[in-house]
This record gives structure tokens, C-alpha cells and sequence, in this order.
């Protein structure tokens, strides 16, 4: 194998000093190098291959090069499309991305941040807040750069980069409700989450803007994101009211528990009670019936979450800004024309 290009190679190649050279590839420095100097740097560096170190670029900036991101549920798929967005818009920077997952009964889950943080990640992107989320201030006051992804918190206000699923709920009530259904229930997210709470207040303020009936027993809060909650959800709901023709629920694993608790009741997906999902992640197309799901842009969401990080990281008065991506409505086969 041949050796690593170096930077004196470049500045021997353009006839330049190393210390010019360094300049001249630097975005911060450039412009104190003569011009037609950098363009001479610029081409040789290009001829030879070179890319600069991220250890040695670490070195001379105090940084790590390296970023963290924390996620709520390595077993949950919407994460993997988050996760290659936020590492290929990191790499392109020379940043390498260490990836934490807290999982749901870890006995301590802030101790998975405070490793990343002990490491020290230059940056911090988090799909893990709940709205009350004390540890985000403990974290600011130690100006670690932080970006939400996916959630947001009521509790101070950080950089987050969301799906509108205001937009993405009504895009699904609105679905059913053009196919004759009026009896529509919700299989909820934990409340606790942003995710949950707003998709629930969504679902109520699209059922009231469609004149529908929501005074709340079509509703039945799942303590999870996964299918298990939300069977145990979804048999509530249809106990509590058998009139349903139709079940929005709050993410796609919680639309397949509803499949199987709709199936344990004697009933039809699809023909009896339609269902909707959340994320349409993949292989939900796959499911018999393909789910309806609400599509929302995970990879993009994670390559916006980390250039936003990047941007901050190198502010001396980081912006915080709410970005919200518009999400499609991606129909099969779970729903139908209510029944009569």
C-alpha cells in the first residue's frame, strides 16, 4: 500500500512553504493567501489525492472530529435511514459519528449522554428527549453544541429537526374520512414524548376540523413505540368501542400490534377496520395488507439534524431553529371504503 499524501507533499508540488499551504487549503484562512498561491495549492493538492487527517485537522482546532448521536430504540427501523443521513453529511466534513443507543429499561439512560460527553464528541445529536428532559440543561451549561432530531422538549429551547406531523396526522384522518369512515380511533404514542403528544393532539384537532366525533374513549394511549404496546392499545380501544371502522395509529409498529389484535378479534384489515400507520418504514409495503403509513424524510431529517450541527459547532451564537419536513401519505392495502 502506498503512503498517505502529506501536506509537505502539496507544498513541495505547488513550490509553496507547508505553512502557506495550510492556509491556502484552510476555509478559514484562505483569504489571506494570494490567489493564483491557492489555486496552485488547490490543484496540487487535487493531483496528489490529498485529503487532510482528521486526527491532525482534531489537533490544531482542539476537536475530536467526532460527533455523537443518541438514539431511544435500536430496534426500532426508522432510525437506520436517521442514522446514514447524519453520517454521510458528518463525512463529508471529516467527522466520524459514535452511535449510543439508551434503550427503553435502561436503569440509567442519561449515562449513555455523559459517555458520549466524557469522550469528548465535538456535538451531540439527540433523538432521545422527552418534553420534560432535565439533563438537556445540564448539557447547555456546558456549551456542548446539540441538536434534536425527530423530538422535541417543552423544557428549553435547542435546535430540532422535525416531521410536521400536524400535516402528517391530517393527511391520514383526512384519507379515512374521504373513504365514508367516521368512527375513527387512535392508538397513541406515550405522552411523555413529543411524538406522542402531538400526533394525539393532531388526530383531535383534525377530527373536530372534519366534524368528526373525538370526546376521547375513541382514543387509547400505548406506553410504547412497539408492536406489544400497541396490541395491548389497540384490543383496549376496539373493547371500549366496537363501533370503530377505522384506527390511526401513531407509528407503524404500533399499526402492526393493531393488525394482530384486529386479527385476535375475529376481524379483517383492510375490509372490516382500516388502519394507518407512521414513518412508513420499510418493508411495511411487504405486510398483508400493505400498510398505509405516513412517509416521512428520516434520511433527510438526520443529514439537516447534522449540518445544522456543523454549522453550530463552528458559531460562536449558535442559531436555534425548528425545521419541520413535510411528510406523504403512502396508501395500500390496510384501508378501504368503510364497511356497510
Amino acid at each position: 500500500m502506498g503512503q498517505r499524501t502529506t501536506l509537505k507533499d502539496v507544498a513541495r508540488e505547488a513550490g509553496v512553504h507547508t505553512s502557506t499551504a495550510s492556509r491556502a487549503l484552510n476555509d478559514l484562512t484562505r483569504s489571506v493567501v494570494n490567489a493564483d498561491t491557492v489555486a496552485r495549492v488547490l490543484e496540487a493538492a487535487d493531483r496528489l489525492g490529498y485529503a487532510p487527517h482528521p486526527l491532525a485537522r482534531g489537533l490544531r482546532t482542539n476537536q475530536t472530529m467526532t460527533a455523537g448521536i443518541v438514539i431511544p430504540d435500536v430496534e426500532n427501523p426508522l432510525f437506520g435511514p436517521i442514522i446514514a443521513g447524519v453520517e454521510s453529511a458528518l463525512g463529508e466534513d471529516g467527522y466520524s459519528l459514535l452511535i449510543a443507543n439508551t434503550e427503553r429499561h435502561h436503569p440509567d439512560p442519561d449515562s449513555v449522554i455523559r459517555t458520549l460527553v466524557e469522550r469528548r464528541v465535538d456535538g451531540l445529536i439527540l433523538a432521545t428527549a422527552t418534553r420534560d428532559d432535565a439533563l438537556l440543561e445540564l448539557l447547555m451549561s456546558r456549551d456542548i453544541p446539540i441538536v434534536l432530531v425527530n423530538r422535541t422538549t417543552e423544557r428549553v429551547d435547542l435546535p430540532a429537526i422535525l416531521g410536521d406531523d400536524y400535516a402528517g396526522i391530517g393527511l391520514a384522518v383526512e384519507h379515512l374520512e374521504a373513504l365514508g369512515h367516521v368512527a375513527i380511533g387512535h392508538v397513541a404514542g406515550p405522552q411523555s414524548l413529543s411524538t406522542g403528544r402531538e400526533r394525539h393532539d393532531a388526530f383531535m384537532a383534525w377530527m373536530n376540523k372534519l366534524g368528526l366525533v373525538a370526546d376521547g374513549s375513541n382514543v387509547e394511549e400505548a406506553d410504547w413505540f412497539q408492536v406489544d404496546p400497541g396490541y395491548v392499545a389497540a384490543r383496549k380501544l376496539m373493547q371500549r368501542r366496537p363501533d370503530l371502522t377505522a384506527i390511526v395509529a401513531a407509528n407503524d409498529l404500533l399499526a402492526l400490534g393493531t393488525y394482530k389484535a384486529i386479527r385476535d378479534m375475529g376481524q379483517r384489515v383492510g375490509d372490516d377496520i382500516s388502519v394507518t400507520g407512521y414513518n412508513d418504514m420499510p418493508l411495511v409495503d411487504l405486510m398483508e395488507p400493505g400498510l398505509t403509513s405516513v412517509r416521512v424524510p428520516y434520511r433527510e431529517m438526520g443529514a439537516e439534524a447534522a449540518r445544522r450541527l456543523l454549522l453550530n459547532m463552528r458559531s460562536s451564537s449558535p442559531e436555534v431553529t425548528e425545521v419541520r419536513l413535510t411528510p406523504k401519505l403512502a396508501i395500500r392495502g390496510s384501508t378501504g371504503l368503510v364497511a356497510t
